[in-house]
């Protein structure tokens, strides 16, 4: 039997290929998939997060919600074996460099209402795989009334992602294409 972080590794890198050479302006579409079906309630803090390279472009969503009136925050990336901080961002805010090539405001700290997910890979049963780090799997335990919504590309979508036991699965994926709702097995 394979063991789940040799089957993980070997999905992160299928992800890889297939999330290689998509358009990250398609999260122009994610947005207004969004905004139509699933938008956060009002008043709610949203979690977004600054795109890396390669990733779909949520930043069209949190201008919007922004515009919406919603407090947004972007995750600052502690320490390895500690949760997510969200600080409070602001449109045209500058950002601070931090780990893993991320960026991050240096606003107030805020805890979300509703966490938009990055990922590599995802199945229909909410299964998603992260980067490895398991900084998002602890952070999300930590918020169980926090509304989870995973944002990729349509090609990201994998037949069955490797789960372990501290996975979080997610309820729904937003991608270009349409929203996801995930369904149990």
């Amino acid at each position: 039997m394979i063991d789940i972080a040799d089957a993980k590794h070997a999905a992160r890198e299928a992800a890889r290929q297939a999330r290689a050479g998509q358009d990250g302006r398609l999260g122009m579409r994610l947005a207004g998939h969004v905004l139509a079906h699933c938008p956060p309630p009002a008043g709610a803090v949203v979690a977004g997060f600054w795109p890396l390279p390669d990733e779909i472009d949520i930043r069209p969503l949190l201008l919007a919600l922004a515009g919406r009136g919603h407090a947004i925050v972007l995750p600052e990336t502690p320490p390895r074996g500690e949760r997510l901080i969200f600080h409070r961002w602001r449109p045209g805010a500058p950002l601070l460099p931090g780990r893993f090539g991320t960026r991050h405001p240096a606003g107030e700290v805020l805890q979300p209402d509703m966490i938009l997910v990055p990922l590599l890979a995802f199945d229909a049963r909410g299964g998603r795989l992260g980067y490895g780090g398991g900084y998002y799997d602890r952070t999300l335990a930590a918020l169980p009334a926090a509304l989870l919504l995973g944002c990729a590309f349509a090609a990201q979508q994998c037949a069955r992602v490797p789960v372990g036991a501290r996975d979080i699965r997610l309820p729904a994926v937003a991608t270009e294409a349409r929203v996801i709702i995930c369904t149990a097995e």
